[in-house]
């Protein structure tokens, strides 16, 4: 569905990656939200150009939405700090901040499509290892496993949390403890934005520890345009951070 008036622009910093197929998912989700009517501008925190503050250059008013799965270091630290450098740049500029993608009910609606891509629908015989990135801030890994608890009861056997670093289980013991209690068979649903290093040290690590398979990145699924346009709504409508005063040199 198209919003042809939406204003202000959207903003949106991603990761970025070393991997060239990271940038190219990413352009190819926002190409969807472009298609519901939104003015959107890419940015990356690290590795690919531009970075937030090249994209907010010559915008007066914009919202910001942290294309990250998890409230971790990245939007707690780093995005603050190069909104700051961007209103040091330009002081007239008015930022209203989009919280993460997640965690959302519409993501569960993106990790079972892309189960569904693998062949794996729900059923009572299946358990799922949801596997995220893991973070250092445990706030954000209890996020991840906050999902798989409401993921549990919609048909599967069982739903467990994994990381593929900086926090435990990892996706082979998440695997083998499914095992142990009896589940009959084991996928992986790979909670990660866009394909690299990550998703594939998870994949080869999931298959070698005996999963029947795993689900790609969730990359340009539909509901997450959906959700990005949400968070942009929900941003839009919440009052603007006051611009900073300009000194009058008296």
């Amino acid at each position: 569905m198209r919003h042809p008036h939406l204003t202000p622009p959207l903003v949106a910093v991603a990761h970025g990656s070393r991997d060239p197929r990271a940038a190219a998912t990413v352009e190819s989700l926002l190409s969807l939200v472009r298609a519901r009517g939104l003015d959107v501008r890419t940015s990356y925190l690290d590795h690919s150009p531009p970075n937030p503050v090249q994209a907010l250059s010559g915008l007066d008013d914009a919202v910001v939405l942290p294309l990250l799965l998890t409230a971790a270091f990245h939007s707690k630290i780093d995005l603050p700090g190069v909104l700051a450098a961007a209103r040091r740049r330009n002081p007239r500029l008015s930022v209203r901040v989009a919280d993460t993608l997640g965690p959302h009910p519409l993501l569960l609606d993106a990790l079972e499509r892309r189960l569904a891509e693998a062949g794996v629908a729900p059923r009572a015989d299946t358990a799922v290892v949801l596997v995220a990135a893991g973070s250092s801030d445990g706030s954000a890994n209890a996020a991840v496993a906050g999902m798989a608890r409401a993921w549990r009861g919609s048909g599967w056997w069982d739903v467990r949390p994994a990381y593929a670093s900086a926090a435990s289980p990892t996706p082979a013991e998440a695997i083998h403890a499914l095992h142990e209690a009896g589940a009959p068979r084991v996928v992986v649903a790979s909670y990660f934005l866009a394909p690299g290093y990550f998703a594939d040290k998870v994949a080869a690590a999931s298959f070698e520890a005996g999963a029947l398979a795993v689900s790609p990145v969730l990359g340009d699924a539909p509901e997450l345009a959906d959700l990005i346009l949400a968070r942009y709504i929900e941003a839009s409508s919440a009052p603007a951070r006051p611009r900073p005063r300009v000194a009058s040199g008296r």
